[in-house]
This record gives structure tokens, C-alpha cells and sequence, in this order.
């Protein structure tokens, strides 16, 4: 069951955007990553979440969509995420997050897959027009957004090729390819 969610749990990018996520879902997702484990167990992390057309629109044009698809610059309307969750560091309690924001990630992430959702986790964001738009207390960092919708869109992983060629890319389908590492090339007998 934990194979097929993780392999289920993709990078999404297209979204029906008819189709809203509940701020009670948005709730539960956020009580995955608070049960889940924490550093030194000070629990750090707080969030803001959005799940409304207005604030949506306002978090959207700080995120930057897919390195590699350089002629794309994100969703449509149309396609876009129906939910947002920001993800802070409250520095008031602890300067870092050690591992905590990715099992956070994951575990909101794997929630989302459970409920017939998917997401898109960004590091690449504009940090400071954020916290603008958002008027977000310097007290808080910002370490990544996680975009969450019903996918419209199909990922396909595949074996990879090329070691040096890690580029995810569309094809004329729309269908978006992730290659991925053997098991082989990974597990060193050292």
C-alpha cells in the first residue's frame, strides 16, 4: 500500500481548477505533518494555508513552475492548484528545521495521493514578494510551498537512460516523463 501512494505521489503541475479543496482537507493534511517526526521533537514548522480564488491568485506568480520545461511558465487557468500550503520555520523556537520540512512535505503529500489529490512542492520561490503579499512577520522563513489540486495531467516515471540526463520533459501527449535512477546505481557494496 506504501509503494503504490509514493509511486502515485508525483510532481503535479495541471490541476482541475474546478474542483476545490475544503480547508477542513487542508487541515488534516497539516495534522499528517504535525504528527509526524520532528528534530530535537521542538516542532518548528507553522503554515499558512489557502484554499480561496483571491489568496490563491496572490501566491501563484511567486512560484516558479519546471526548470526544465524553459517554453512553460506554469498552469493556465483553468489548470491551476485549488489549495496552497506555506510552509514557515518559526525561528522563535529554533533557527533550523534540520530534516523536518521534508518529512512534513511527504507526509502532507502522501495524504493528498490518499485523497485522490496531488501537489507540487516548490523551492523555488519568490520569498520576498511572499512575504509581502502575504505581509508574513519577519519572525517566519519561508522554506517551500506545496501547491495541492486534482491532478489533470499524467506522469510517467521511466528508467533513466543517461546518468548525466536527469531532465524531466512532456511529450506531444502532454504526458510528463521523470526518469529515475536504477535500484542498482543507488545500493553501494562498499
Amino acid at each position: 500500500m506504501i509503494r503504490q501512494l509514493i509511486e502515485k505521489n508525483r510532481t503535479y503541475r495541471r490541476f482541475y481548477e474546478d474542483v476545490k479543496i475544503e480547508n477542513g482537507t487542508l487541515e488534516e493534511l497539516i495534522d499528517l505533518a504535525r504528527l509526524s517526526s520532528s528534530g530535537a521533537n521542538l516542532q518548528p514548522l507553522k503554515y499558512i494555508l489557502s484554499n480561496v480564488e483571491d489568496k490563491n491568485n496572490v501566491i501563484f506568480p511567486h512560484l516558479r513552475w519546471a526548470g526544465y520545461l524553459k517554453e512553460w511558465n506554469g498552469p493556465e487557468k483553468g489548470e491551476r492548484p485549488t489549495g496552497y500550503v506555506v510552509m514557515l520555520l518559526d525561528k522563535e523556537i529554533s533557527a533550523n528545521c534540520m530534516w523536518d520540512h521534508g518529512i512534513a512535505c511527504q507526509s502532507i503529500l502522501l495524504g493528498a495521493v490518499e485523497k485522490g489529490l496531488g501537489g507540487c512542492m516548490f523551492g523555488s520561490v519568490d520569498r520576498d514578494g511572499l512575504r509581502k503579499s502575504l505581509d508574513i512577520p519577519e519572525r517566519y522563513e519561508i522554506l517551500l510551498v506545496i501547491a495541492l489540486g486534482k491532478p489533470k495531467e499524467e506522469v510517467a516515471l521511466e528508467d533513466m537512460k543517461d546518468p548525466k540526463d536527469v531532465k524531466y520533459w512532456r511529450d506531444e501527449e502532454q504526458v510528463h516523463h521523470v526518469p529515475k535512477r536504477k535500484l542498482d546505481e543507488l545500493i553501494l557494496n562498499l
